[in-house]
């Protein structure tokens, strides 16, 4: 009986071509050091041109790098700042990872179409990295919890970064550190006018209190309780 013949090679299946779907857009929040003041410099003033608010404007490079890196201030006990970085590659430069107050938190979105940046080079702080936002916090003390808490003074996601939930990612960074330090309250104030950031932040769970007022001194309100007062 003749052995029968091996079955004829085949021809592999032809693999269906695939085109990516979507655009990477690698982020970091990390903490912020005095390098980055001529970059928080920045984002201070676009926040105050899209609240309208150019005429309280004062900070000045010098301003906010002895009030928020003075040698005595420490991440979390005082002023912080969460840098938001995006990037179309993963990041590369590791000393950021180095930081003993925070481990910077990476997270890839998968977007429709790639971002036009027409500050890129304005906000760059790393090859192809820019910085895309931040948020600005401190601690408070809510007595009726009798527990810390943050305070956050500033969300700000740049415009051409806008609606791709990276606001959300900023503010998750925020209430993550409340919890791991065992605090018991997150709070901010949110312009009556933003329909969209409220609904943002309803969205996050925040319970948006109509019931609540702001009250300031400031200025030469302020300045009236001085010792000539």
């Amino acid at each position: 009986m003749a052995t029968a013949a091996p079955p004829p090679p085949t021809t592999p299946s032809p693999q269906p071509v695939t085109t990516p779907v979507g655009n990477p857009l690698f982020t970091r929040i990390r903490l912020a050091t005095s390098s980055d003041v001529p970059h928080i410099h920045k984002l201070i003033h676009q926040m105050a041109v899209f609240e309208r608010l150019t005429h309280l404007f004062s900070a000045t490079e010098s301003s906010l790098s002895s009030t928020l890196f003075s040698p005595s201030s420490r991440p979390f006990l005082s002023f912080t700042i969460f840098l938001l970085e995006a990037s179309p590659n993963p990041f590369t430069d590791d000393t950021i990872n180095n930081n003993p107050f925070y481990e910077p938190t990476v997270k890839v979105v998968n977007l429709d179409h790639p971002i036009v940046d027409p500050d890129r080079e304005t906000f760059k702080t790393h090859h192809d990295v820019r910085v895309a936002g931040f948020v600005l916090f401190f601690p408070n003390y809510p007595s009726f919890l009798a527990k810390p808490g943050f305070y956050i003074e500033d969300l700000f996601v740049r415009e051409c970064y806008r609606r791709k939930g990276l606001g959300k990612l900023l503010l998750t960074a925020v209430a993550k550190q409340a919890v791991k330090m065992g605090f018991g309250r997150v709070d901010w104030i949110v312009l009556d006018w933003n329909a969209n950031a409220i609904k943002f932040y309803e969205e996050m769970g925040a319970n948006v209190m109509q019931e609540w007022r702001v009250c300031r001194l400031t200025g030469e309100a302020l300045e009236a309780y001085g010792p000539s007062a």
